[in-house]
């Protein structure tokens, strides 16, 4: 196959147009075919947006010889990616492995295993996606809290109220693959597959978890929801097995020897058991701050040059990070075109917000995480649980601040950076349910967070003009950017350096952060368990 990279289009182009362009620009008049690899808005000119593309092309006849005479230069004749080899489980008279928690670590590594014919049991402390739904809703509505089904806990974990964002930083190879074509399988829309910027949106990953779920089963694995994993049984730092108890109160023990502890980033009573059981973990940096809303149409004019763009376009987004002069940064994160900011808490007493859009992405704000980084000298204790506190603290700063009932403190910009308080809003209403209290970000972050928040929106209005302007309004607090600690594991094994049989994955053991590696690091424990001693060649 040819890939042929930075193809430009105008946004009213349709894919009839490709490959009559294609063989214009490469003289290929042997084109058997073509698919689109990579899709992105260029909109570096505003005067001038367009659509780049890279295709995979197709030839009958010999492709080196093409690519060689071709006077487009930016091409490459390679061969197709290889797929990752189908999982098999070789283990005769073995205890089935279990998986925790079924966020898309869990979710991937279940599959996987299940696929392989080892019939996981996969426990999940919260609900089936519908019956979570009804728990979330309470609380957006009317401020009440399920400690275990909630924005944070349940079936497809954290992301399935999120805006599904499946940009990542890990390179794109084999695994990464592996889940976006298991996400289409399941319901997630084919564009990605080869979107820049793909995302599924809140109300397709719960259609889609819920596939996952059934195709699990249908291969040989079981569910328990609403059961939470208590305690380790371990005989000489062998995992023999563990403990469980559900809604009910009821208590079981399950022989294994591994699981895989995808639990996410907010099972802080996990941590907590784990830290008491021995298993190695330490502290580590996250960030902290609060959710920034814009006019969806300010940031389309700002970035598109335009406040509607046409559809193929979609809502505009934006990435931002200055650097101070104190060391610390000033970022955004988890950027929400057309979205809301949710209420995430997980814990009585503290609050905690997100950003969720759906795929539509059609709402009036948009939102971002506007966070600032913290490490383990802020802390103030070598404590490995230490940084967990340390998020704790702020959350109920921000539940205080709110007035109680999971109501948010609310700030305009403009007011934050006077140290003034917000009598009322301009344009931008804040879509934060159940609802809002006008507060001073003072009595919620550390004063080093509100100093590096106030110099660092200087450096981002150069980047979008008027950034911290336009009624811009700030909602505390955000917390859960990732997990405060690290569960230690072998890089060869992937196993606990404390525990073996026990493979701490995802984002809560701290080695991903957001969807896409998370649910890649699930395949790749679920195939050490398989004992495939040999990663697969994935490079490109």
């Amino acid at each position: 196959m040819i890939r042929i990279s930075n193809v430009k289009f105008r946004p009213k182009a349709v894919p009839d147009d490709f490959k009559p362009y294609i063989e214009e620009l490469t003289g290929f008049k042997n084109i058997v075919s073509l698919r689109v690899a990579k899709k992105s808005v260029d909109a570096r000119k505003k005067e001038n947006l367009c659509l780049l593309y890279v295709f995979d092309v197709f030839l009958d006849g010999d492709e080196n010889a093409a690519a060689a005479e071709c006077p487009y230069k930016d091409i490459v004749v390679m061969n197709e990616p290889e797929p990752l080899p189908s999982p098999v489980w070789r283990a005769v008279n073995r205890p089935r492995p279990v998986v925790v928690g079924t966020g898309p670590a869990g979710l991937m590594a279940g599959l996987a295993l299940a696929q392989a014919g080892a019939n996981p049991i996969l426990l999940e402390r919260g609900k089936p996606v519908s019956k979570r739904r009804k728990d979330v809703n309470r609380l957006w509505k009317i401020g009440e809290l399920n400690e275990n089904s909630n924005v944070q806990f349940g079936e497809g974990g954290a992301g399935t109220f999120s805006d599904g964002k499946l940009t990542t930083g890990i390179k794109k190879d084999a695994w990464t693959r592996k889940v976006l074509q298991e996400f289409v399988a399941a319901g997630a829309p084919a564009e990605i597959l080869y979107l820049a910027k793909p995302h599924i949106g809140t109300d397709k990953l719960g259609y889609m978890v819920g596939n996952l779920r059934r195709k699990i089963m249908a291969a040989g694995g079981e569910y328990r929801f609403e059961t939470r994993l208590t305690d380790l049984i371990i005989r000489d730092g062998r995992l023999i097995g563990v403990k469980t108890v559900n809604a009910q109160g009821e208590t079981a023990e399950i022989a294994t020897d591994c699981v895989v502890l995808a639990v996410g980033h907010s099972a802080r009573d996990t941590f907590e058991m784990l830290y008491e059981r021995g298993v190695q973990m330490i502290q580590k940096p996250f960030a902290v701050g609060a959710r920034i809303e814009h006019p969806q149409s300010f940031i389309n004019k700002s970035q598109y040059g335009m406040v509607k763009p046409r559809p193929v376009l979609g809502p505009a987004d934006y990435k931002l990070a200055v650097h101070m002069n104190n060391g610390r940064s000033l970022y955004t994160f988890c950027m929400c075109p057309g979205g809301t900011v949710v209420a995430a808490a997980s814990e009585a007493g503290r609050l905690v917000t997100n950003g969720m859009s759906t795929f539509a992405r059609d709402g009036e704000n948009a939102n971002s995480a506007l966070l600032v980084d913290v490490t383990p000298a802020d802390f103030g204790s070598d404590h490995p649980l230490a940084g967990m506190e340390f998020q704790r603290q702020i959350e109920e700063n921000a539940f205080r601040a709110g007035g109680g009932l999971f109501r948010a403190p609310v700030q305009r910009v403009i007011d934050f950076l006077r140290d003034r308080e917000t009598v009322k809003f301009g344009e931008v209403n804040p879509s934060y349910r159940p609802g809002v209290e006008m507060a001073d970000m003072r009595a919620v972050l550390p004063p080093y967070v509100i100093e590096t928040m106030k110099e660092g929106f200087k450096k981002m209005d150069r980047k979008i003009r008027c950034f911290s302007a336009h009624d811009a309004i700030l909602t505390a607090a955000e917390t859960r950017t990732s997990s405060p600690i690290r569960m230690l594991r072998s890089p060869e094994t992937l196993q606990s350096v404390s525990v073996a049989g026990l493979f701490p994955c995802g984002e809560g053991a701290g080695y991903a952060g957001g969807i896409m590696s998370a649910a890649a690091d699930g395949l790749r424990c679920a195939y050490k368990i398989m004992a495939d001693e040999s990663e697969p060649d994935t490079a490109e």
